[in-house]
């Protein structure tokens, strides 16, 4: 597994050891700046909080877009524990480490869960967003509470991460995009796991709703499935890649009164007509709320195109101004066409409402506003993933995240300090 680009030398590392993802990682508080001459190498301790690189000279900060570097000396503490203190927080704190050049720790991670600490996908995650900036990790394990993350310079290339298991390759994807997007160079990278498991988007929902809101920002992005995967074998690849950009503020407005909505049920090793009962029961409830426009793809995808048995129903609605986005994983137990019914109810819901991003949507797009510097939207509900992810953004960044309730939805304001 690819951690950095080739030729990437004189930065700051410990000279222990390594993970099974080839990222490097620190057990004690202290680490070793290594200088690359002539072939040998030669180490000096030097503490966790004071990183250095190999000349004894601060590190220097990565690239944000429109964002306010804090200064060099500067470490975010984060309580993990925090709002919904799940690990939707970690991701986005070493996300806007690595792209400000900050030095974070992050502790009582998950202390919330019935199993505290890190799971094997928040790890790829961290690994991940390492490998992107040359960062030095502390404590990276599964099971771990707290860890330290001290990032290097961004930069492009191609990488390869694989979660180890069937969890998500859509969180992974979301801790990196932002990542990607304030390298100095294009990324291209392949993540291995599950493409589309429960407490997680499915890759469709990145690709017809998250992507298309993002590019209103300037984000320049494809994700290539390669191969689906689910719980419990996992081994599904996705391909992601991302241009730098200058993100510029965004004000996502209320869809027009035409009702549009593009779907996608698909199966993996399973009768086809699974797929077809999804569509119907998506179909048929759509029609209820008034959307007449409703074209809903059906695959049926086989062996060589799919890890395992599994399946999804992604949907959209399209406009000018906004996408609206839903979704549901496939589960045992769960008749096909209330599956249907649940994801087009909805959506249904949102379109009724006026909202302008769905309750998923709006937490993922609040970072990428708050490193554009501005911007706002209205959603149904202003959920605890997201004022979880409006305080983060606050710690690192000079922006103020304000929401109104009023009519029935939140209105949220992202805007410079």
């Amino acid at each position: 597994m690819e951690s950095a680009p080739a030729g990437r030398t004189g930065f700051v590392q410990r000279a222990t050891r390594r993970d099974a993802g080839g990222a490097r990682i620190l057990c004690g508080d202290e680490y070793a700046a290594m200088a690359l001459r002539s072939g040998h190498e030669s180490s000096r301790v030097i503490p966790f909080d004071r990183p250095r690189a190999v000349d004894g000279r601060a590190a220097p900060p990565a690239r944000a877009a429109g964002a306010m570097m804090l200064a060099a000396h500067d470490v975010v503490e984060i309580d993990g524990a925090h709002g919904e203190g799940g690990g939707q927080l970690v991701r986005i704190a070493v996300a806007l480490a690595a792209i400000t050049g900050t030095r974070v720790r992050v502790t009582n991670i998950r202390a919330k869960r019935d199993k505290p600490g890190l799971a094997a996908q928040h790890v790829a995650a961290i690994r991940a967003v390492a490998g992107l900036c040359s960062a030095e990790v502390e404590g990276l394990a599964i099971g771990a509470e707290a860890i330290g993350f001290a990032p290097r310079p961004l930069a492009g290339g191609e990488f390869r991460f694989d979660v180890g298991t069937a969890g998500s390759v859509s969180l992974v994807a979301q801790a990196l995009l932002p990542v990607m997007v304030a390298a100095n160079a294009p990324c291209r990278v392949h993540i291995t796991g599950g493409t589309d498991v429960r407490q997680a988007p499915p890759v469709d929902y990145l690709r017809h709703v998250l992507f298309p809101l993002l590019a209103h920002l300037g984000v320049r992005a494809s994700l290539e499935v390669v191969r689906r995967g689910y719980y419990p074998r996992g081994g599904g690849e996705v391909a992601l890649a991302v241009a730098p950009a200058t993100l510029r503020p965004a004000i996502f407005g209320v869809p027009g009164a035409e009702r549009r909505v593009r779907g996608i049920a698909h199966v993996a090793n399973l009768d086809e007509r699974i797929a077809a009962r999804m569509r119907k029961g998506a179909v048929e409830r759509l029609a209820l709320a008034g959307v007449r426009d409703a074209e809903i793809e059906t695959r049926v995808l086989g062996p060589l195109d799919a890890k395992g048995q599994g399946g999804a129903i992604v949907l959209w609605a399209p406009s000018d101004a906004t996408v609206l986005g839903a979704a549901r994983v496939a589960e045992r137990g769960v008749r096909a066409e209330d599956l249907g019914h649940a994801v087009a109810t909805e959506l249904a819901v949102d379109i009724l409402n006026g909202a302008a991003l769905d309750v998923h949507a709006a937490d993922q797009v609040l970072p990428y506003l708050a490193l554009a510097g501005g911007g706002g939207f209205t959603t149904r509900t202003f959920s605890s993933h997201a004022h979880t992810a409006s305080w983060l953004v606050e710690r690192f960044l000079p922006v103020r995240c304000a929401v109104e309730e009023r009519g029935g939805l939140a209105r949220v304001t992202v805007a410079p300090r």
